[in-house]
Parts: C-alpha cells; structure tokens; sequence
C-alpha cells in the first residue's frame, strides 16, 4: 500500500481500499497493525522525519471506525449468552418495604432475579472510595451497596436485577418487579443539604458533611486579606453535567468454573486498575480472580474507570448460571445510572494590594458528590482545587474550604478535569471582575500578576513546583491570534444587526499526570512486526498512531509494522490506565526507557556478530553499525536472527531484543494555555452564540499537531456545552427532569464557529520527552474565554456575572432584572 500525500504537508493518507488494518483477536486482546506508509527499501531515515515525534500523521485508527468494522463493548457477543436488566428507584429518597420478585420470577425465560440479599448471601462487597480522606467524626465514609439495601438514596438507584434468556424477556420481567417504598424528603443541593433540618442520607454520616476539606495557611490569608488594598468576592456555580459519551456502558460476564476465574469484557480507561478495584471492592479476592479485556471505547471523560453497580450482578449471575452474561445500557437509563461530574458552589475571594498585585486567593462553599461516594469523585471538589486554582499567577499564600456534602443525586464522578478547569474558572471570573472593580484592564492586571519565566522553577501556593512555561508570552500570542485589537470594529458590526457581542479570554493551567505504575513493553514478533505493550487505555485519543511515531523516533523501525495491545489485563505486568492527561506522559516515558534497553542489549547482540567491542557499534535510525565502518544491520534483523538462532552468543548474552520497563508515575507536568472566544448575543431572546474561537496552548512537546488539534477541539466542545447549555435538573423532590437528550442539552456542529488553534511549547523538564498533558486543556481554557464574554457583552447593563450554563432563558432575566423590564 502506498502513502498518499497532500501537497505541501507531510502527512498520511490511508488507502482505505486496502485489506482492513485492524484484526481482533476474539476474546483476547486487540492487536492493530498500521498500513504501510512506505516501502521497507527507502531509506530508513523516512521513518524519523514523515512519521517520527512531532509530525502530523493521521490517525491510523480512523479508517475501520468510519467503516464501522471496530468492536466496542456491545459488539461483543458469547455462545449460550443471557442477558440482564435493571429495576431502578423511582424514588429519590425512602424506606424500602419490600422488593416482590414472584411475579417476574415466574414469567417466560427468567433465569434469575437479583436482589442485595442475594449478593450479601454471595458475599459480594461494596463500591468504595479509594481518596484516603476521612469524616470529621474520624470514621470512614459510608461504602455503596451494588444494589439498595433498606433504603434508596437516589432516583435511579438499582433494586433488582433479572437475567432471562432474551433482552426483551429481562426488560418485560424487569417491570413486573413490584417495589413498595416509603418516600422520605429528600436534598439536591449541597448548599441545601449543610442546612439546619435538611434530610439525612446516613445515620454514620451526620449533617450530610462526609468530608470537611481544608488546604492552606487559614490565618497568612486572613491577614493578607486584613491588610488589603481591595477584595473582590464572587459567589461561583459550577454547574452539574451528564458525562453522555457516545458508547454507553455495556459489559459481557462470564465465569469459567474450572479455573474459578471470571473475564469481564467492558470498555474502561484500564484494564489493570478496574481489575483490581472489582477484585477487591465486589470479589473481595485477589485480583487473579478476574481478567479484564476491552476493545475500542466510544469515549469516556473519567467515566469509565470506575466500578459500577451492574457488574456485581453479571458477576454473580454468570457464576450462579454458568452463562455468560450481557447487559446493555440504555441513553435514558445511563442518564440516572452513570456518574455525572462537577457540581460545586463556591465563595472566591482575592485580595490585593495597591498596585493590583494579588496578596490571597480564598475559595469556599460546598462540593456535591451526590448519593455515594465513588472511587475518587470527591478529588474534584477537594485536592484538585487548590492544586490548580492559582494558575498562571503569583499568589503568595492561599487557603482552601469545600464541605463535602452527601445529597439524594446521581453519584459525581470525574469528568474531563476533575476539578483542574473548576479552579481555573474560579481564579479566572475573579480576575475579570476584580479589574472591572478597581478599574484595570483586565489585561493589564493579569500581566501584573504573571509568574515570569525567570521566576521558574516557581513553587506556587499549592506547593507544587511549576518547572516550565512562558505565561506572559502565551497571553500575548493568544492576543495577536484573536485579533484583540479588532474586537471594537466587530462589536460595531454586530451592534448594527442589533446584536450585543463581547469578547473573553481564560489562561489557565493545570497539574497533570496523577500517580501510578505503567508498564512500557517492546516485541519483536515472529511476523517481522513490532508491538508496544502499555497500561495505559485509548478511548479515543489516538494512542496507536502517537506511541508508534515515539517507538520511530527512538527505533527507527517502519511505522507501519507497529502494533499496539493495552486491552488485556493478562498481557500486562502493571498499568494505570488513562486519566489525568497523563497517557503520552507516562506511556511515552515507558517506550523511551524500555526503547534504551532494546538498544542497549542491541549492542551487545551485534558486537558479537561483528566481532568487535559493543562500545564500538553506534545505533542511528534503525541501525547498529560499526563506528567508521559501512558494516551495520537493521534492528529487525538483528531481532530475526536472534529468534531463528542466527549469531553465536555467549551464555550470558541477550537471547531477544524484548524488553519492558515498569514506572512508578512521572513527576505532575504543568500543561497551560490562553484561550480567547468571541460570542453574540440577541437581547430580545436571550440567545447566545460562539462566533470566534482562538485556542494557544502548551503542551510541551508535540508528537502529533493533529492529534493536538482533535484533543484541543473536543475540550473546547465541552466547555462550551457546560458554558452555554448543559445543565443537570432536579426537581424538589429528587426527581431527574434533563433525563433525556429531548431536555439536556448538548452541542451539535452548528452551535460552534472553526476554532483557530496554535502551540506555543515549552517543554516540561519533568520527562524525558518533554511532553505536557492535553486532554482536559479544551476545558479548562472554554468554561473561563466563554464565560467572560458572555459577561463582557451583558457589560452594558451593568451586569458583572452570570452563572453557568448561559442559557437564553437565565441571559435573558439577567438582562431584565438589569434594565428594569416587565417579565
């Protein structure tokens, strides 16, 4: 197959023609193949400079996606299979009096009914949260039942499980489950739940506060804000979102009695990490009692990483019937069962001195974290918030408060951030209205608070060690990038349509890369190809085509016979999945160190079939060579007379190039950026629209611009979406009213302009590659540009802030209240 080549960019085209360029091994794990990108008689050198670290290469996964010829989740299908469905609360808050499963016991294909005293007789444990925090009474924080157990704490919580020999028979038997159930008074909001008198969800967990968080030097921010020039406060909500990623969860349950040993096939963000939570939390086993695979994942967001309800009754099921099986979710069921993210409301508060220089940042208020706890949805409204909150700026001292409240929702999640685009939207609202306070350009006063690239390494107020980056330089790119000069002639124009527009910016940065063994790993197949073995998970990210231009750039090996396998717990020593950004962070790392060891051993190898010294051979794009000699050998077949027995080797030789290397994490990286938006907005109706879009950020170094450009684009997509649209509804009474796509709102393509996006790197001296998280970027920089221009158009009417989403209806009070008009 041959490379097509746009003229002017050195980027593949993928002859789609061809045989596919994925082949799954059923069951087991999934290998992929790159197309080849060119013939393996040019010059190895091609490799490095068309497909190594920093050229656009596109996507090799992309051609079988858009085939519909990938294998997600629920393309997953096993011989004999059953299939399961759920029996949800419609109750927000109550007293369980009874659970009556005779009915669908007895109808046509039932196999099984499952109740929580089915698993507590199975010995089945319960979801916990791994954050080692603990409740101010010093107890542990209540653990979640797979299935309500005596009472129901949220709408959509799960009672029962039926499992029948068809989907239509479970769902049929699955609402003749009769469920009696005393409604209790129930609490949505965290605020509400810190209440006197407000309903309690836990006898163990008193006023609803399971965490009472604090960060900081309480009484240095005190007398910093004593002493205070100005003090600009601002009451902030963040609001509560439905993660929605395109593939809903679905899973695959079997169990084989001979070995005792379950196979759970599920999309997640690691294969490693869920087997060894389900293992401990649900099997209370060694984690050899359960092997974990996945295919291609629809998306994910944070989502899919954690132990949901559902798989403690495949699991029992499978076993109990010795059959696999199937459950699918449904959209309207995913709306109430899978976590949702954010959902925070917070006092700010900055203080500064006379020359508009900030003295301390204060935040308070509550974080919701809904019903339970998951594994590690309390970070965002806890740790997370102080680690990136101060951002780009100086900030001498800082102090941090969130009450960790338990209320009757859907249990919160992470969701692409997990609290780092929350604190950057924080700090960022505060500086736009401190200025418009102390009447600074709101420019200006970021400039003056800027840290400086002679101020690095600079230990922020967090405590963690910034080591790279040029702040002022990327707010003045984003400046010139925008066209920030022009806005007034383009505010003209929109006024003579009768439109409002204003203009945004949001810098931002965040602490990315959370802790955690990863597994790097090199083979050199039998076929002649290559495969990158690593803990870490694509849900769409393109790691394929990204790890394969490293191993290039370290090897030289053909881009083409690169194979990649992450979705195989058994094939894997370690590995902490994905999340936090930190994929090529860590991944990449694991592939330089183990690419050395090959090398390493690659020398000694050809030292002895060249008879010489290994300090003499020299390694260069894909060859080891004699030093001053024209005597070398590609490193694919240096690998092929290994494996056939080629070359006389002492005994303690190297017998293969493989190698692997396991890492302890990598130091937190420090991905930044500056993002400017432009919006319109019709006074009459309230309407607000994303006309302009300009997105700088660094990420270090860049292996891909296009997958740089997709991960950018996507953030920013669901920024904007929280910004503007997105918004979780409860009613009074627990009761979920956006639990559809008919009343949640998300973006489509004609709610967005073309972004206009550029890299400004500064690489991070924190890895070997230099490599900076990207993936929550779009976020972080979307919620703060769009929300200030929101703001800055609604400035005309003396309005100064407006809570997320911006939706007609909440603009279009604001203008009303403003100006004194009848509603």
């Amino acid at each position: 197959m041959r490379a097509r080549l746009r003229p002017g960019r050195e980027t593949a085209r993928f002859d789609t023609t061809a045989s596919p360029i994925l082949s799954v091994q059923t069951q087991k794990t999934m290998t992929m193949q790159v197309p080849h990108l060119f013939s393996q008689s040019e010059d190895d050198a091609i490799g490095l400079t068309r497909f190594g670290i920093g050229q656009p290469v596109s996507r090799a996964e992309d051609p079988i996606l858009v085939r519909g010829e990938g294998r997600y989740s629920d393309d997953v299908n096993l011989p004999r299979q059953l299939y399961a469905a759920f029996v949800r609360s419609r109750e927000a808050h109550g007293t369980i009096r009874a659970i009556r499963t005779e009915a669908a016991r007895a109808m046509k294909g039932v196999r099984l009914v499952i109740t929580q005293a089915d698993l507590d007789a199975a010995g089945f444990g319960e979801i916990k949260s791994k954050v080692p925090f603990k409740q101010p009474n010093g107890a542990l924080p209540p653990s979640r039942p797979p299935l309500a157990r005596d009472k129901v704490r949220f709408c959509g919580e799960i009672l029962a499980c039926v499992v029948a020999n068809t989907l239509d028979q479970a769902l049929d038997a699955a609402e003749a489950v009769e469920v009696d159930i005393d409604a209790l008074p129930a609490v949505t909001l965290g605020s509400a739940a810190d209440a006197p008198g407000a309903p309690q969800l836990f006898d163990s967990v008193p006023g609803n506060l399971v965490f009472d968080y604090r960060f900081g030097d309480e009484q240095a921010v005190a007398d910093a804000f004593a002493k205070a020039h100005h003090v600009t406060r601002l009451a902030l909500r963040n609001n509560r979102l439905v993660v929605n990623a395109m593939e809903p969860r679905s899973a695959v349950c079997s169990y084989d009695a001979r070995e005792k040993r379950y196979t759970l096939r599920a999309a997640c963000q690691g294969v490693k990490g869920l087997q060894a939570n389900i293992a401990s939390d649900l099997l209370q086993a060694p984690a050899t009692a359960i092997r974990v695979l996945t295919g291609q994942i629809g998306g994910s967001f944070g989502l899919k990483g954690a132990v949901f309800a559902e798989y403690a009754c495949l699991l029992h099921a499978c076993r109990t019937l010795r059959r696999p099986v199937k459950w699918t979710d449904r959209r309207s069921d995913s709306f109430l069962g899978d976590y949702h993210g954010r959902d925070d409301e917070r006092l700010g508060e900055l203080a500064f001195d006379r020359r508009g220089r900030i003295l301390a940042l204060r935040i308070s208020g509550h974080g919701n974290v809904g019903a339970y706890l998951t594994a590690v949805g309390t970070v965002a409204s806890t740790a997370n918030v102080p680690k990136n909150a101060a951002g780009v700026y100086a900030t001498p001292v800082m102090a941090v408060h969130s009450k960790t409240m338990m209320t009757n929702t859907v249990p919160i999640g992470p969701y692409r951030g997990a609290g780092r685009p929350e604190a950057n939207y924080f700090m960022e609202r505060l500086m736009d209205v401190a200025a418009a306070e102390m009447g600074i350009d709101r420019i200006t006063l970021r400039r003056r608070n800027h840290i400086k690239p002679s101020m690095l390494p600079f230990k922020a107020a967090s405590g963690m060690v910034y080591d790279s980056g040029d702040f002022p330089a990327m707010l003045e790119r984003a400046l010139e990038a925008s066209d920030w000069k022009g806005f007034g002639r383009r505010r003209a124009e929109s006024r003579r349509r009768g439109l409002l527009r204003g203009i945004g910016l949001g810098q931002f940065l965040e602490g990315s890369a959370p802790p955690g063994r990863d597994l790097g790993g090199i083979r050199f197949d039998a076929d002649g190809s290559v495969t990158v073995l690593s803990g870490t998970m694509d849900f769409g990210m393109g790691h394929w085509t990204s790890f394969a231009q490293v191993l290039v750039s370290r090897l030289g090996v053909p881009i083409h016979l690169v194979r990649l396998v992450q979705g195989d717990r058994d094939r894997l020593e370690a590995g902490g999945g994905s999340g936090g950004s930190k994929s090529m962070q860590v991944a990449g790392e694991a592939i330089v160190q183990a690419s050395a060891k090959v090398i390493e051993k690659g020398r000694i190898v050809a030292s002895h079939l060249f008879e010489t010294a290994a300090g003499d051979i020299d390694f260069d794009a894909g060859r080891f060579r004699v030093a001053g000699t024209d005597r070398s050998i590609a490193i694919l077949d240096l690998a092929a007379k290994l494996r056939t027995g080629g070359i006389r080797l002492p005994d303690d030789a190297p017998r293969t190039l493989d190698s692997d290397v396991i890492i302890d994490g990598v130091p937190m990286t420090f991905p930044n950026g500056c993002h400017v938006a432009e919006v319109e907005i019709d006074p009459d109706t309230g309407l607000t629209t994303v006309v302009r879009y300009t997105a700088v950020n660094d990420v270090g170094t860049v292996v891909n611009p296009f997958l740089l450009e997709g991960q950018v684009h996507g953030g920013v997509v669901q920024g904007i979406g929280q910004a503007l649209m997105e918004h979780t509804v409860f009613d009074e009474n627990g009761q979920l009213l956006t639990g559809s796509f008919m009343d949640y709102c998300l973006p489509r393509a004609g709610d967005l302009p073309f972004f206009a996006s550029e890299s400004l790197p500064s690489p991070a001296r924190t890895n070997t590659l230099g490599i900076k998280g990207v993936g929550e970027s779009g976020c972080a920089g979307a919620l703060t540009s769009v929300m200030n221009a929101v703001v800055d158009a609604l400035s005309v009417y003396g309005i100064r802030h407006i809570d997320m989403p911006a939706t007609p209806d909440r603009v279009a009070a604001a203008i009303r209240a403003a100006t004194g008009a009848r509603v």
